[in-house]
């Protein structure tokens, strides 16, 4: 290849020659030897044949167009996530639909279209206002403006034939758009300006949006929804509306007011009834018990008597016992106290004897001491002397001597004590004389 390459340079480069050297040898017979350049001999070129050159000519032609062929039109297309792709063989006409992944595209043998799944939005601009392009005509014959946004998406059930190659590239433009203002004109044109502002807007576009669905639907696309937004009305019209709108309200207010009233009229009557009614369920049902009552305690005492009966001679028998009890307790008690007399008189005398007798011997005791202590003191009289100093005091220490002529040591005390008294007595003799 690089050889008939080169040849096949080598050959246009011989024919450039010889196309100019044709030229010179023109301009010299023409005269103008004077002006061109003087020419160098050349060398003889080899001959070369013409079937080789345009074989590789028609080679290298062939391989560059199907170069660019492969850059403009490259044979694998990626497919991107949320779309989806047809294949068309242009010489058999078959269809295969591509979900994911890179598909196969051979220029000239297939066809391929890449239909996106994601949901779309279209907006009727054209009839958003009341003086726009395409307004909606009402019964009255007043032009409103509409607000009305479409939302929609292909449907994938329908693609895999030859509705796939029929969708058009502006699908909003050539499809919604038509089947949009086809539905609304007809639908508002069967409409008040007071139903569509007000009273049954929900209902119009209820139907709008079925009707849209069905035509879309042939079309091969899915609608998803539609939503009426602001009603564009005349201004001086839209001042009336929205005045009679007010009284309407307030009509249909007095309205709802009067029903209200009517219903807690009805409601206080059917309250009233109720209660009456329970009043006297519950009568019924409290006479009912009080007869049940009253038969369960007449059926309840057939058995309540004899056990009361049972019980009252029971309580006797129970007091009967209690006394007879109380008595045993009490001749019990009468004769422990009997016991407790008598053992405490015994007692009793047993220490008066007691007594009685350690008081015999205690005189006894004292006889016999206090006649021991007389003689003594017959046979020692200083004795009575020496036991009165002790007792004057601790602090006085007293010397026994012979008794003096008066024989004891406290005459002087006691005369003292003895002459008072007959002083007295002197005394008194001389006052009563």
């Amino acid at each position: 290849m690089l050889h008939r390459l080169k040849t096949l340079t080598r050959s246009t480069r011989l024919a450039l020659a010889q196309w100019l050297r044709g030229d010179r040898a023109d301009a010299t017979e023409t005269g103008d030897e004077a002006s061109a350049p003087p020419l160098r001999p050349m060398r003889p070129m080899p001959s070369v044949g013409l079937r080789p050159v345009l074989l590789t000519l028609g080679t290298a032609a062939v391989a560059a167009g199907a170069g660019w062929v492969l850059v403009k039109h490259p044979p694998v297309q990626p497919l991107e996530p949320g779309h989806l792709a047809v294949r068309t063989n242009n010489l058999t006409g078959e269809n295969s639909v591509w979900r994911e992944g890179p598909v196969w595209v051979w220029p000239g043998l297939h066809q391929l279209a890449t239909l996106s799944l994601q949901d779309r939005s279209w907006t009727a601009a054209a009839m958003a206002t009341a003086d726009g392009v395409a307004p909606a005509q009402t019964v009255e014959g007043l032009s409103i403006g509409m607000d009305l946004r479409v939302r929609y998406a292909i449907d994938p059930s329908r693609i895999g034939g030859p509705q796939a190659l029929s969708y058009p590239k502006d699908i909003d433009g050539q499809i919604i758009e038509p089947a949009v203002q086809a539905t609304v004109y007809k639908i508002v044109a069967r409409h008040t300006v007071r139903e569509i502002f007000s009273s049954q807007r929900a209902q119009i576009e209820q139907d709008i949006e079925t009707q849209i669905r069905e035509r879309l639907k042939t079309d091969g696309l899915l609608l998803r929804s539609v939503h009426i937004g602001q009603i564009d009305l005349p201004e001086d019209y839209r001042r009336g509306m929205e005045v009679l709108l007010t009284e309407g309200l307030s009509a249909e207010k007095m309205r709802y007011t009067l029903e209200l009233r009517e219903k807690q009229v009805k409601e206080s009557e059917l309250t009233a009834a109720a209660e009456k009614a329970r009043r006297e369920v519950a009568a019924e049902a409290a006479a009912r018990e009080q007869v049940i009552a009253a038969k369960a305690q007449e059926e309840a005492m057939k058995h309540v008597l004899p056990l009361k009966q049972r019980q009252i001679e029971q309580r006797q028998l129970e007091a009967e016992a209690a006394r007879v009890s109380r008595v045993k307790q009490a001749e019990g008690a009468a004769q422990a106290r009997r016991i407790e007399a008598e053992g405490e008189a015994e007692a009793r005398q047993k220490l008066a004897d007691a007594e009685a007798y350690r008081l015999r011997n205690i005189g006894k005791v004292n006889a016999e001491q206090m006649a021991m202590e007389g003689a003594l003191i017959t046979r020692h009289p200083l004795l009575i002397q020496k036991t009165m100093a002790d007792r004057l005091s601790d602090k006085v220490q007293v010397i026994i001597a012979p008794p003096s002529s008066g024989g004891f040591i406290g005459n002087h005390l006691l005369g003292n004590v003895a002459a008072a008294p007959r002083d007295t007595e002197r005394f008194d003799d001389h006052g009563e004389q």
